[in-house]
């Protein structure tokens, strides 16, 4: 299946004119997830450790942590006391209900928002050097077509050269 699919795609850039048949016996195919690459290397494990240990992200966790507790807590004593209250005691329960889950949700949004700036400081920081990594993998594994991983339906474990470009931004990040 993998050679069908290689071939199908070879055989297309041969009809558009940007391979020869000549050219594509000595082809060599890969496909990289560079994200992968980068969040998968040392680096970027050592940063997202240090952030997820900060005070603040540990603050901020425990937050949400508690919200979700609060809100467990009030639900279960609705669930218990609810045929026993008046309307108004229901309805102030229901109240303090989603004031504890508008909080919980308000520190779920703060971890994301951290977690999403965590990733593109990584990214901008670790990018760079992937590349060049990328490209020096590409260079000694005489790859000729440089696919990436997410545009391939098909692919061999063979042909994935992502943990070698983790290996070699691992190498130079030291």
């Amino acid at each position: 299946m993998r050679n069908l699919k290689t071939l199908g795609l070879v055989l297309v850039a041969v009809m558009a004119g940007s391979l020869s048949m000549a050219s594509v016996a000595e082809d060599k195919i890969a496909v990289v997830d560079i994200a992968q690459a980068i969040f998968s290397s040392n680096a970027a494990q050592t940063s997202i450790k240090q952030a997820q240990t900060s005070a603040d992200f540990v603050a901020l966790k425990a937050k949400f942590e508690g919200s979700v507790a609060d809100f467990q807590a009030l639900a279960k004593e609705a669930e218990t006391k609810r045929l026993t209250w008046s309307q108004e005691q229901a309805q102030s329960h229901q109240k303090k209900m989603e004031y504890v889950k508008a909080d919980a949700d308000l520190a779920r949004q703060k971890i994301q928002a951290e977690q999403k700036q965590l990733e593109q400081r990584i990214m901008q920081e670790l990018g760079p050097v992937a590349q060049e990594a990328l490209q020096e993998v590409v260079k000694e594994e005489g790859i000729s077509i440089l696919l990436r991983a997410d545009a391939v339906l098909v692919a061999g474990q063979e042909s994935n050269v992502t943990a070698k470009v983790a290996d070699r931004l691992n190498k130079k990040t030291k």
